[in-house]
C-alpha cells in the first residue's frame, strides 16, 4: 500500500499529555522492547533478554534512531512505535514494524506514530512511504492499496 507525501504536512493530532519523540531522544530499550512485546499481543511482561534482541535490531545497517519513532505517555513509557526505513536512491519510506500497547489502542498514538515517521522521511526527501499490509488501520490514515500479491504453486501429478 502506498502513502502519498503531502507538503505540506499536516499536523498530527495527539492525544493530551502524549508525545512524538524518536528513539534518537531518549533510547531506553527496556521501554522500547515491553511497547513491542505487549503491541505484538505477547502476555504479561517482556522476557528480561528482550532489551538484548532490540539491541539487534538497531544494529540493522539502514536503521537510523530518528526515524524509530515512539510516543511516550504522561507516565513516560513508551506505548506505541512506529518503525520507519528512508530509501535514500529511490525517495521513499517503508513502514515497519507498528504496535500499540494493549491498554492504549483506539486513541489514533499508532496512527501519529506512524504519520511522524512518514513526516520525518517526507523531510528526507522521499515522497511516498509503503508498507506491506492492507489492513483497515492504514487505508483510515490515508494509505491506498496499489495490488494485491498472491503466491501460485505448481503441482505436478505423480505417477
Amino acid at each position: 500500500m502506498q502513502f502519498v507525501i503531502p507538503n505540506p504536512f499536516p499536523p498530527i493530532p495527539l492525544c493530551d499529555g502524549f508525545r512524538l519523540q524518536s528513539v534518537a531522544d531518549e533510547n531506553d530499550l527496556v521501554k522500547l522492547d515491553r511497547v513491542l512485546w505487549r503491541g505484538f499481543d505477547h502476555p504479561g511482561e517482556p522476557p528480561a533478554d528482550g532489551p538484548e534482541g532490540r539491541k539487534k535490531m538497531q544494529s540493522g545497517p539502514h536503521f537510523r534512531q530518528d526515524l524509530a519513532i515512539v510516543v511516550r505517555a504522561p507516565n513516560g513509557d513508551f506505548v506505541a512505535f512506529a518503525g520507519l526505513w528512508f530509501e535514500p536512491v529511490n525517495r521513499f519510506g517503508y513502514v515497519e514494524p507498528v504496535a500499540t500497547d494493549l491498554d492504549y489502542r483506539r486513541r489514533g498514538l499508532g496512527t501519529a506514530a506512524v504519520l511522524e515517521g512518514i513526516r520525518r522521511c517526507g523531510a528526507l526527501g522521499a515522497s511516498v512511504a509503503y508498507v506491506g499490509a492492507d489492513k483497515p488501520f492504514y487505508l483510515a490514515m490515508g494509505f491506498r492499496k496499489l495490488f494485491t500479491q498472491r503466491c501460485w504453486t505448481k503441482h505436478f501429478p505423480t505417477k
